[in-house]
């Protein structure tokens, strides 16, 4: 597993904002370019992270796990 820094702060983004464009555009990113970093985030770590619909973003299981261990590697890189 090679998780980048992007990919964590892609990751905190969007677990924040709910939203691809909100998160999008909080990492600078077009949309379609931030789904791609998270589904590669996603394919990386073997589990789906989120849950999507076409009106709201919500973190799987495996999201809220993965999300506490986000936040402490993003914490020890600060």
């Amino acid at each position: 597993m090679n998780i980048s820094a992007r990919q964590i702060d892609a990751f905190l983004a969007l677990a924040a904002q709910r939203s691809f464009t909100r998160a999008a555009a909080q990492c600078h990113l077009s949309q379609p370019a931030f789904s791609a970093l998270i589904r590669a985030l996603e394919d990386d770590v073997g589990v789906r992270l989120f849950d999507r619909s076409t009106r709201h973003v919500d973190l799987t299981s495996a999201g809220e796990n993965f999300l506490e261990s986000a936040r402490r590697i993003r914490a020890e890189m600060d």
